[in-house]
């Protein structure tokens, strides 16, 4: 590693064709203006529905994006090129223990908050001792964590987030009556035609693209045919432009905290796995910033969560975004989080998210949940888990139906329902059934 905490980016053209910018070096500001606008609008559409789908602000999980890809920033030293946008893990607990109905502002959004900083705490704990472990063995974490959470268990906890969620995701979708449902499933069409019969940038933003396409639909059914309830304009029209989002105050309660603090495991998980895919990309060992980079999620987590936001993550699709750019350079991330915060400052932005239509909503969460279930399998697939080994049938079979089927467990005020459940009885089972032989059945 460089002795210089930050690295001193290098001035790079990047215009050759298949030219390749690292994370220490950097385009011109226009270049970077114009990469950091292009991470904005690919993290935008999961970072709004996930609000959306708990209840919460989406001005203020967009503000909170931007200021904790800052904070992740300074954490890895400049080093690790990532967006942190709002995680997809924190749903099902959420929901579970704020009873949100799936319409308008959560009420209950106090007792979630609650949990998601105390989440964000022991996902920097956890962060801390891979920081001091990983200096003290030259990168032994990531191995320790490797052979605790292999493919096999995180794919299944993966999963399992898009299988919890699936009676969610039905319920949203059907609305108040047929028309509703209808309307859901036009959303799913629309996004699977964007994700099948078109390419490059359009393809790539599948879910923002998609969603557009679904409430122009909506809105020609609706407010010009005269069919279900129309979009209101209105409070988009009288929005100011610049104002500040709805902050909220955490309540800390035990129930919660249960249901929602094993999600730290996930994101562990989910960002080892975003790192694991940067250093391949850009061939550099990153492993070294595994312990920072938690650290910096954590703290941007428990920071967002204090102030009314979601809990937040590194983000898979602007990994996407840099795989197709083949542009690394970590000041474009910087320049996206700035992005970022100006637009959650903007009502009159959050006033044109809170009108999209319920149905629609209910469309994207079957994909975007069956999406979740999916890049478990992906996981599984990629990394060639053997399921002729009896031990990786059992961990991914038992785990998918504890999550599916939201089992549960009370110890006292202690309380573990479905995710949680899957998530450490994964680990656990992997680890009591670990043998130095092959099981094949």
């Amino acid at each position: 590693m460089s002795q210089s905490y930050f690295p001193r980016w290098r001035r790079v053209s990047g215009s050759e064709p298949g030219a390749v910018v690292q994370p220490d070096e950097c385009l011109a500001t226009p270049q970077n203006i114009a990469m950091g606008a292009q991470h904005v609008v690919a993290m935008f559409g999961s970072t709004i529905l996930a609000p959306l789908l708990m209840g919460f602000d989406p001005n203020l999980a967009i503000l909170m994006s931007g200021i904790g890809t800052l904070i992740f920033f300074v954490f890895v030293g400049g080093r690790v090129p990532s967006y942190l946008g709002s995680s997809f893990a924190f749903i099902g607990g959420v929901i579970a223990v704020t009873g949100y109905a799936g319409s308008g502002p959560n009420p209950n959004i106090g007792v979630a908050l609650g949990a998601i900083i105390i989440c964000g705490l022991v996902y920097t704990l956890i962060g801390a001792l891979v920081w001091v472990f990983n200096a003290r063995t030259h990168g032994g974490a990531a191995r320790l964590i490797n052979q605790w959470m292999p493919p096999v268990v995180t794919g299944s906890i993966v999963a399992v987030i898009g299988l919890n969620l699936a009676p969610i995701a039905a319920k949203g979708a059907m609305g108040a009556g047929t028309f509703d449902s209808l309307m859901a499933l036009m959303t799913v069409l629309c996004v699977g035609g964007i994700a099948v019969y078109t390419r490059g940038v359009a393809q790539r933003l599948l879910i923002l693209v998609g969603l557009l396409l679904a409430c122009v639909l909506y809105w020609l059914f609706t407010n010009v045919m005269g069919y279900g309830t129309p979009i209101n304009f209105a409070p988009v029209a009288q929005a100011a432009w610049l104002g500040l989002p709805t902050f909220s105050t955490p309540v800390f309660q035990a129930h919660a905290m249960t249901v929602i603090v094993p999600v730290a495991i996930i994101l562990v998980a989910e960002n080892l796995g975003h790192i694991k895919a940067v250093s391949a990309m850009t061939g550099q060992d990153l492993d070294g910033y595994l312990g920072r980079a938690f650290v910096g999620d954590g703290v941007a987590t428990m920071l967002s969560g204090s102030v009314g936001g979601t809990g937040v993550t590194t983000y898979a699709e602007n990994i996407g975004v840099m795989a197709a750019t083949r542009i690394y350079s970590t000041l474009v991330f910087a320049f996206a989080a700035v992005i970022a915060i100006f637009l959650g400052f903007s009502p009159k932005f959050g006033a044109v998210i809170q009108s999209i239509p319920g149905p629609v909503l209910g469309g994207m969460s079957i994909v975007v949940f069956g999406l979740i279930a999916i890049a478990g399998a992906r996981i599984w697939v990629v990394n060639q888990v053997d399921f002729s080994d009896n031990r990786n049938l059992l961990v991914a079979a038992v785990t998918l139906i504890l999550g599916a089927g939201n089992f549960s467990l009370q110890f006292g005020v202690i309380r573990l329902d479905g995710i949680g459940c899957a998530t450490f009885g994964a680990i656990l089972l992997h680890a009591l059934l670990r043998g130095s032989g092959r099981n094949k059945g």
